[in-house]
């Protein structure tokens, strides 16, 4: 052979390498083999492929399905990608009748209604384990209405409120999440399958068929949209990267808590790992992983969104580059939301260190402000002074300003010398927490309300 000829064979083997996404939207053959029986069928229903061959290609297909599944089926870079793969295998089964599997239809749409139900089916996964996160979260708090924990706001101590209340926190951003994907799952719920290339095809076909067996909706109302269009895995990977993101923060919050600095909790032993070099440390590399997962998604978001910036229609393919960060970031959340859900379920939380915490940062002071406007009728700013210089004198006597007695709080201020020894109990760091009566607020019976109706909520989805 010459050096020509095997610079050309070369060529051509560096081509289909680069050209091929065989290698990895193979994951794909499930959606494919089920696109390509609803399609088969609705072929012999309208008469454009006679009902025997329907049931050659039928019965082939599934042969091809248990082929790959008992990985038995060879997969070549020749075939380019996984519905040649799956058409050429097809056509070796059952010989010419093979062919006739593409009539009405293109890779164009093909690939798309392939990946649209696999989007879809991993949404309606995601949402599952969403609940179950929910569900955890929403146990765990029930535990610890009553358990005292310092709010904070830029990281500092802020006020008094219950470990329940700041779990719902996460419960809440989580049934956003799991709204995200159901919203996302109506919007994209169409089936682009009969589209063709851009423009529909001339064969009869009956497009209502196709949509009703793969569980779609409706067909897509646009042929030259469907085929171009990439939102809906855009709006997976976005869903997904603002719930990493979320598991990000209370990840974030975990590896704080279990710090000797907080030791609000204890991770499980199967959710840590010790030091190579230090055997007294305990390390919490399980959140600390979740965390670092986020910037991965988020990345894969970008990704796609760069590759579809300034595609002129109809089909490109560059939309060959919208699958392998899908894939990436469904794998990652899958795993992540599974591994978070044990994480909260076997922590042990520490209510004594918790509420040794609210007795620093002066967390009641602004009752004491609250109290002198709906008691004594001071304007909350001058109210607000006055308890700022209470806190200074508390500072210099090393207390908190719930420990305060009357006498002291009648010296820390000229104004609060008349004071009345019932606002001592104002500034109790439990009747401080459970003062928070308002819609939303971290009051005991606020959290034991907003519990039952997040379970009214979970058994209703």
């Amino acid at each position: 052979m010459s050096n020509e000829q095997i610079l050309k064979n070369t060529n051509a083997k560096l081509l289909n390498e680069f050209n091929a996404s065989i290698l990895f939207d193979k994951e794909l053959y499930t959606q494919d083999i089920k696109a390509s029986l609803a399609h088969s069928f609705m072929l012999s229903k309208e008469n454009i492929i006679s009902k025997e061959e329907y049931l050659q290609i039928k019965d082939a297909l599934e042969q091809i399905q248990k082929e790959i599944q008992e990985e038995n089926f060879v997969f070549s870079l020749e075939h380019e990608d996984i519905h040649m793969a799956i058409e050429n295998r097809l056509t070796v089964i059952i010989g010419e009748t093979g062919k006739k599997l593409h009539t009405a239809r293109s890779r164009n749409d093909q690939v798309v209604c392939d990946f649209t139900l696999y989007v879809q089916e991993k949404s309606l996964d995601i949402q599952v384990l969403l609940k179950n996160l929910i569900s955890t979260f929403v146990n765990m708090a029930s535990k610890h209405i009553d358990t005292l924990m310092p709010g904070m706001t830029h990281l500092q101590h802020a006020q008094v409120l219950n470990f329940g209340y700041h779990l719902l926190t996460y419960a809440n951003m989580f049934k956003r999440d799991y709204e995200r994907f159901q919203s996302s799952y109506e919007r994209n719920n169409f089936s682009p399958l009969g589209s063709a290339a851009l423009a529909g095809t001339p064969h009869k076909i009956n497009r209502n068929t196709t949509s009703e067996m793969l569980n779609f909706n409706a067909p897509s109302s646009h042929a030259m949209d469907s085929v171009s269009n990439r939102d809906f895995a855009l709006e997976i990977l976005f869903n997904i990267a603002t719930a990493m993101m979320h598991v990000s923060r209370i990840s974030e919050e975990l590896i704080m808590w279990s710090s000797y600095e907080f030791q609000f909790i204890k991770l499980s032993d199967e959710y840590s790992t010790t030091s190579s070099i230090m055997p007294q440390k305990k390390n919490p590399d399980v959140p600390e992983l979740l965390r670092g997962k986020t910037g991965r998604v988020y990345g894969n978001l970008f990704s796609l969104f760069t590759v579809m910036k300034a595609l002129p229609l109809a089909y490109n393919k560059d939309t060959q580059e919208d699958k392998e960060g899908v894939f990436d970031s469904v794998k990652t959340i899958n795993i992540s939301l599974k591994i978070l859900n044990e994480i909260i379920n076997t922590m042990e939380v520490n209510k004594n260190n918790m509420a040794n915490a609210c007795k620093v940062g002066h967390l009641s002071a602004t009752d004491l402000a609250d109290y002198l406007v709906d008691k004594k009728n001071i304007a909350f700013r001058d109210a607000y002074y006055i308890t700022k210089d209470v806190v200074k004198y508390a500072n210099t006597l090393n207390k908190d300003i719930s420990e305060l007695n009357l006498k002291e709080l009648q010296e820390a201020s000229k104004d609060l010398k008349d004071i009345e020894e019932e606002v001592i109990m104002h500034l109790d760091l439990k009747t401080s927490m459970n003062s928070r009566t308002s819609k939303g607020g971290a009051s005991t019976q606020n959290t034991k309300e907003q519990i039952e109706e997040f379970q009214k909520w979970l058994n209703k989805i």
